[in-house]
C-alpha cells in the first residue's frame, strides 16, 4: 500500500512538527530550563517518523540513496540530527538539546522545500560508482555530526553563562553537568572529523573509479577539503593546547554557523555535484 503523500509532503509534515517543537522550545528558554519538555520530545518523535517516511520514499522511487542534490542532501542532514537527538534525549538530562535543534531543524527544512532546491528527475546526477553514495552518506553524516556538536555547545555556553552570573539558576537548572557538555561536544567533534576523513577518502577512490585521478579542483571538493582541516585544527588545539572548554564551545558553534552559510553556495558552484546531464550523457 503506497503513502498517500509525495516525498515532498511528508517532509513538508515532518517541517512543521519541527516548528511546533520550535514554539516549545521558545517556552522552555523562557522558564530558563527549570521544567522538561515531554511535548517538544513527543513533536520531535513524530516529525522523524514523516521525515524517514519521505526519506523512503524518495529513496525506493531513484532505487539508490536519496542524496543527489540539495533538497534531499539537507534532508539526508536534517534527518541524521533529528535522529541522534531522539537516541540522546532519551535520558532526560540531554532532552533539552531539542530545544537548539528544533529551531536549527526548522530553519534547513524551510531552506530544503524552496523548489529550485529540487529540479526534476531528469536533471539529477547520476552517481554510477558504488564509492559516490558512500562518500556523499559519510560527508553528510559528518556535518550532521558536527551540527550536533554545535547544538551541545550551545547548552555548554548556557550553563557556563548561568554559572557565572546566576549560580542558583544553573542549579535549578535541569541541563545535563557543564564537564558532560563539554565531554559530548569533543565527542560529536571527533565523530565528525573522523566520518569527514572517511568520506574525503571514499570520495577519492570515487573519483579515480570515475575519472581516473584522486583529486580534481572542483569548489565543493576544495571546500570539503577545508573543513576538514579547520575542523582538525579545531581539535588539535583542544587536545595538544588545551583549548577546551568556552573557547571549544564557540569554535564549534561557530565553525557550523559558517559551515551552513557557505555549504549551500559551494556546493551551487559545484560542477560535479550539480552538473546537468545532455540526453547522449
Amino acid at each position: 500500500m503506497s503513502l498517500p503523500f509525495s516525498d515532498r509532503g511528508l517532509f513538508a509534515a515532518a517541517v512543521v512538527l519541527y516548528a511546533l517543537a520550535a514554539g516549545f522550545a521558545v517556552i522552555i528558554w523562557r522558564r530558563q530550563f527549570q521544567r522538561d519538555s515531554v511535548a517538544l520530545y513527543g513533536l520531535m518523535a513524530v516529525g522523524w517518523v514523516l521525515h524517514t517516511g519521505a526519506m523512503f520514499r524518495r529513496g525506493f522511487s531513484l532505487e539508490r540513496c536519496p542524496i543527489n542534490n540539495l533538497f534531499e542532501a539537507t534532508m539526508f542532514v536534517t534527518w541524521t540530527i533529528s535522529a541522534v537527538y531522539l537516541l540522546i534525549g532519551g535520558f532526560s538530562r540531554m532532552r533539552f538539546l531539542g530545544a537548539f535543534a528544533a529551531p536549527v531543524l526548522t530553519l534547513l527544512g524551510v531552506f530544503a522545500l524552496m523548489p529550485a532546491l529540487d529540479p526534476p528527475a531528469g536533471q539529477r546526477p547520476d552517481f554510477s560508482s558504488g564509492w559516490g553514495p558512500i562518500h556523499a552518506a559519510l560527508v553528510l553524516l559528518a556535518y550532521g555530526s558536527f551540527g550536533l556538536g554545535s547544538l551541545a555547545s550551545g547548552m555548554y555556553l548556557h550553563q557556563e553563562h548561568s554559572l557565572r552570573f546566576d549560580k542558583a539558576r544553573a542549579l535549578r537548572a535541569l541541563l545535563p553537568p557543564i564537564t558532560r557538555l563539554e565531554s559530548a561536544t569533543t565527542g560529536l567533534l571527533w565523530v565528525g572529523w573522523g566520518l569527514l576523513s572517511a568520506g574525503l577518502a571514499s570520495g577519492s577512490l570515487y573519483l579515480r573509479q570515475a575519472r581516473g585521478a584522486w583529486f580534481v579542483a572542483d569548489p565543493f571538493v576544495i571546500y570539503s577539503c577545508v573543513t576538514w582541516l579547520l575542523y582538525g585544527g579545531l581539535l588539535l588545539a583542544a587536545w595538544q593546547f588545551r583549548q577546551r572548554g568556552r573557547r571549544l564551545a564557540w569554535g564549534s558553534v561557530l565553525g557550523f554557523a559558517v559551515l551552513m552559510l557557505t555549504f549551500w553556495g559551494m556546493y551551487l558552484l559545484s560542477g560535479m555535484h550539480n552538473r546537468v546531464p545532455t540526453p547522449n550523457s
